[in-house]
């Protein structure tokens, strides 16, 4: 168990163990969520990533992706269509 004091102007110093554990370095931002009684602080990129992951869940398969190379070629169809709806009548 750690501890920290806080301020008079509500700041903490996380201890490094748990800057550690959390994977934060100086201008980082950590997240405070709360869970019932409790609040968890938690790494807010960490969080983030986890979210964009869920949001994007399946939607792998439902575009046919099964690697890096499927990856490169749905970019490159963008692309296309991107330059198409730009450039094309553009003579």
């Amino acid at each position: 168990m750690e501890v920290a004091k806080i301020t008079s102007k509500g700041q903490i110093t996380i201890p490094i163990d748990i800057r550690k554990k959390l994977g934060v370095k100086e201008g980082d931002k950590v997240i405070f969520i709360e869970d019932g009684n409790r609040i968890v602080v938690a790494n807010a990129a960490k969080i983030a990533f986890a979210d964009m992951r869920a949001a994007f869940a399946g939607e792998a398969d439902r575009l046919g992706i099964k690697d890096e190379r499927d990856v490169v070629a749905v970019v490159d169809e963008v692309r296309e269509e991107i330059w198409k709806e730009r450039y094309a009548n553009h003579n």
